[in-house]
C-alpha cells in the first residue's frame, strides 16, 4: 500500500501505509506492527514525535486545505 498522509485540521499528520520513522541519527523508530500512526502538529505533545491529543486540550488551529506547489527552481 502506498503511504498515505493527511494533514488533519486542527491536530495531527496521520501517516498510513508501510513506512518507517527516523530520528536525525538515522535511527529507527520502534512502531510494534503499526501501518497507520499521528504525528504532532501543536509540539505540545508529551510523547514527541508522536501525537498525544494534546492539540485539543491546546486548542490548536491549523487548516490547510490542499493547494499546488510552484514549480522546484534549478539550481545554477
Amino acid at each position: 500500500m502506498p503511504v498515505k498522509i493527511t494533514v488533519n485540521n486542527n491536530g495531527s499528520l496521520r501517516i498510513e501505509g508501510d513506512f518507517g520513522i527516523f530520528d536525525a541519527q538515522g535511527a529507527e523508530f520502534g512502531l510494534a506492527g503499526r501501518t497507520a500512526i499521528s504525528l504532532c502538529r501543536c509540539g505540545h505533545s508529551e510523547n514527541k514525535p508522536f501525537c498525544d491529543g494534546s492539540h485539543a486540550r491546546q486548542g490548536f488551529a491549523s487548516v490547510c486545505a490542499a493547494r499546488e506547489l510552484p514549480p522546484i527552481k534549478q539550481r545554477a
